[in-house]
Parts: C-alpha cells; sequence; structure tokens
C-alpha cells in the first residue's frame, strides 16, 4: 500500500475528526466522550475494544495473519484547563478547556491509522494495539493504564508514539536514538512557621522568609553541583502562603518540578534538594515537609527502532528534515510504556510562521498546520507494518 497517497485521500476525514475533537475538548480522566467515538469506531473497524481502562483509556486491538509479533501504538486524549483564545470556526465550545497542547490531533491521527491497517488486517504480520489513552497531561494516566494492565494480554513486543511539535515547521521530525525527552519529578515543601504581627516580626519565624530563601538557593544546584556537561532543570511553578498584608503567616507551601535524562543526575539534585530546604529551614527556626513524586520516566527511544523510524519517514517524505539530536527538558508518560518494552517517540513538525500557526504548546492560541497529519499518518502506519515485518529488536 503506497501509505502517504491513503492518507492524503483521508485527509478531510482526519481534520474533520480534529477539529470535532477540538471543538469538545475534555480534562484528564473526564474524556468520556471522546474514549466513546474512539471505541465505537475501533469496534466498527472489526476490532476487539476494551473500555474503562484507566478510566477512560480504550484499547482496540487488531489481529492480522498471525498474533505476533504485537506493536503498540500509544495516542492520547487528553486537553488543558486554558480558555482558547484563537478565532476560528472550530474553536473549544466548553468554556475554559482547550485542546492546547494537540492531543486532538493525534486522536484523528490515530484512528485514521487505525482505519488504514483495518483494511490491511489480513496482509498483518502480527497484531497492532492501540491504545487511546488519557490525562497524559501530569494526571498518570499512563501509569494508571500499565497498573491495569494496558501491557499485557498482549504483551506488546514494540511501542510506538508521535506528538505533534510547534517548535519546528512542517516537515521536520525529531527521532533522536536515546534519552530525547527529559525525566519529570514534582515537589512540594511545606514550611512551618510561627506566626505574629507584621509589625512585631521579632516574636515569629517567618515561613515567607525562609521559603524564598530556599527557593533561591535551589537554583544553586544546576549551576553549582550539576555536572555543566548534564542536563537539570529546577522549577517552582507555585508559591502560597498569607492571606493578608500586615499579619506573618504561619506556613507557605511552594511547587515545582525537577526534571533530568541521567537517573544519577536526579540522585544528586535530590540530595542537594533535600539538603538545602532542611538546612535554610532549621536556620530560619521553621519545621520543612518535603514530598518529591515521579511524574515520568525519561523518554529513551530504542537505538534500532529509531534508526527503522528515521527510514519510515524518509520512505514517505524524502525531503523530510530528520533530526536526531533533538532534546528537550519537556516530559511524556509514553515513558510508562517502555520500561521493559522497546519504544520510539516521535516529534511531528506543525508550525507555520507565516499563517501565525507557530504558538507554543499550552498557549490559548495554539493550532497546528494541519498538513502535518497525513504525514503523520502515513509515517505511523508505515512505521507499525514496518515494526511488524522486521521484528526489529529480536
Amino acid at each position: 500500500m503506497d501509505f502517504l497517497a491513503k492518507a492524503r485521500a483521508l485527509k478531510d476525514h482526519t481534520i474533520a475528526l480534529r477539529r470535532d475533537f477540538h471543538r469538545h475538548p475534555e480534562l484528564g480522566f473526564q474524556e468520556v466522550r471522546t474514549a466513546g467515538i474512539v471505541a465505537e469506531t475501533l469496534a466498527a473497524f472489526g476490532m476487539d475494544v476494551s473500555t474503562g481502562v484507566g478510566k477512560t483509556g480504550v484499547v482496540g486491538l487488531l489481529e492480522g495473519k498471525s498474533k505476533s509479533p504485537v506493536v503498540l501504538l500509544r495516542f492520547d486524549m487528553d486537553a488543558l484547563p486554558i480558555m482558547e483564545e484563537n478565532e476560528i470556526d472550530y474553536a473549544s465550545e466548553v468554556p475554559g478547556k482547550m485542546h492546547a497542547c494537540g492531543h486532538d490531533n493525534h486522536i484523528a491521527v490515530g484512528l485514521t491509522v487505525a482505519q488504514i491497517l483495518a483494511e490491511i488486517r489480513d496482509e498483518l504480520p502480527g497484531t497492532v494495539k492501540f491504545v487511546f489513552q488519557p490525562a497524559e497531561e501530569g494526571d498518570g494516566g499512563a501509569a494508571l493504564m500499565v497498573e491495569e494492565g494496558v501491557l499485557t494480554h498482549p504483551k506488546p513486543d514494540y511501542a510506538l508514539a508521535m506528538h505533534v511539535w510547534n517548535e519546528k515547521p512542517v516537515g521536520w521530525y525529531g527521532l533522536t536514538p536515546g534519552p530525547m525527552m527529559a525525566g519529570a519529578h514534582t515537589f512540594r515543601v511545606k514550611v512551618t512557621g510561627k506566626g505574629g504581627h507584621g509589625a512585631i516580626p521579632q516574636l515569629s519565624n517567618d515561613p515567607i522568609a525562609a521559603a524564598v530563601q530556599i527557593i533561591t538557593a535551589l537554583q544553586t544546584i544546576v549551576s553549582r553541583n550539576v555536572n555543566p556537561l548534564d542536563s537539570a532543570v529546577i522549577t517552582v511553578g507555585a508559591l502560597h502562603s498569607g492571606t493578608v498584608f500586615n499579619v506573618i503567616p504561619q506556613e507557605a507551601v511552594f511547587e515545582g518540578t525537577i526534571r533530568t535524562f541521567k537517573g544519577g543526575v536526579f540522585d544528586l539534585v535530590e540530595k542537594r534538594f533535600r539538603e538545602i530546604v532542611e538546612g535554610i529551614g532549621q536556620s530560619m527556626n521553621c519545621q520543612v515537609e518535603i514530598e518529591i513524586v515521579r511524574a515520568t520516566y525519561t523518554v529513551e527511544n530504542d537505538p534500532t527502532l529509531a534508526a527503522l523510524m528515521v527510514e519510515v519517514v524518509h520512505g514517505i517524505q524524502a525531503d523530510a528534515d530528520v533530526d536526531q539530536s533533538y532534546q528537550t527538558m519537556g516530559s511524556e508518560d509514553f515513558s510508562y510504556l517502555t520500561q521493559g518494552t522497546p519504544g520510539c517517540y516521535m516529534l511531528v513538525g506543525s508550525s507555520n510562521s507565516a499563517r501565525g500557526l507557530d504558538f507554543g504548546h499550552h498557549h490559548p492560541r495554539f493550532n497546528i498546520d494541519e498538513d502535518c497529519l497525513p504525514y503523520a499518518v502515513a509515517v505511523m502506519a508505515q512505521g507499525a507494518v514496518k515494526v511488524l515485518q522486521r521484528g526489529v529488536t529480536k
């Protein structure tokens, strides 16, 4: 099959799906309408469909002429709590919710890939396991699906996923062997002092003063403890304390994220993080409570799979700009699906500056150039077939 020709023939259908999902965004674990459409569509293609996996996740099995090997294709479904500012006829119809990261495109791509592969199921040398995942945006959707058995019955031999990428134009692809996206942890620190009157500070232990000193000192971990040839990020994204101008509060709470590529680097960052928080807290006569929780693992592309997908991209689009060294400190819970399973994660350039379609992910004016969609469909469909044909890591 000429996968690109087929994807182009279905382009209007893919765009219509994408725009429908864009109009009706649903947040993590609330993707009821979306999951219903996905499940009904996969069932219509003759797949064995499971629903409610990870609350609102959907899994469809497409068995070919043999049951193995098995390749898992992951497509995320959730939107973000953002008020859309785009003036387009398919803008979000749900106030305060928007597909500002591009997952509406992923659902549409996934359903189009499912349609194409279902048409040639008798030629498939294995099984394609379609996973439509809820709650990728930091709510643990992939981890919950793994907990509920998405990596069993059948167990995948390989896993593939893609993401539209507005940092780069249509025709660009990110396919880096090895670490590509950072592992992420979230943290919450509670600093408890002794409240009192703002005019009599000597009788209090000010948790705000302690918290801001801690936050400032935490930035020295990356600049003075982490090897400059390694990568790490410590970001405090929220700080809450006090209710009125003339009262020293009892406590301050701040939250944020730690991003690293290497486990050893994270261990160093965590050690220094705790030392700084506890040391400054003690010096300021405040008590501290530290909570650090893993959000994702590092996304590490299997080198053999990545090389195969590079070959697939060039076969689909000969003039494609394939970047095999691109890395980002962004994170992805697709990494939960590749713990023990060879995987490959691909970024698909989707911006077009000439048309004003270049706002970043999570921006209220985020939108993509839909010309990238047939390429994404063709690459994912062809990639799934190639993986099954070659058994690339066996």
